[in-house]
C-alpha cells in the first residue's frame, strides 16, 4: 500500500463534478483507492461516498492506493486533486 497527503484546491470542495471527474480517475486503476478524510475512510471510485465525505476546500486528505498498479494510482489521483478537478 502506498499513501500521501494531498490539500483540496478546487474552491468549491468534492462537489459532483469534481467527485464525478475523480471517481473517472480513480476507475480507470485496478487497485482500491480510498480517501482518508478525518476518521471517514471513502472508496474513492463512487461519485456518491466522496460527495458524502463532505470533503471541503482546504482541507487535507490522504490518498491510500493498494493493489497492482498502486504506485501509478497514486500519482494519477494526487495530479488530478492538486490541478482543481475541472472545477
Amino acid at each position: 500500500m502506498v499513501s500521501q497527503k494531498v490539500t483540496i484546491s478546487n474552491p468549491s470542495g468534492i462537489h459532483a463534478r469534481p467527485a464525478a471527474n475523480l471517481a473517472k480517475v480513480a476507475g480507470s486503476c485496478r487497485c482500491d483507492v480510498h480517501i482518508v478524510v478525518g476518521e471517514k475512510k471513502v472508496q474513492a471510485k463512487s461519485v456518491l461516498n466522496l460527495m458524502a465525505a463532505g470533503i471541503k476546500t482546504g482541507t487535507e486528505v490522504v490518498i491510500e492506493c493498494d493493489g497492482e498498479d498502486e504506485a501509478e494510482a497514486l500519482k494519477k489521483v494526487v495530479d488530478a486533486i492538486e490541478s482543481g478537478l475541472g472545477e
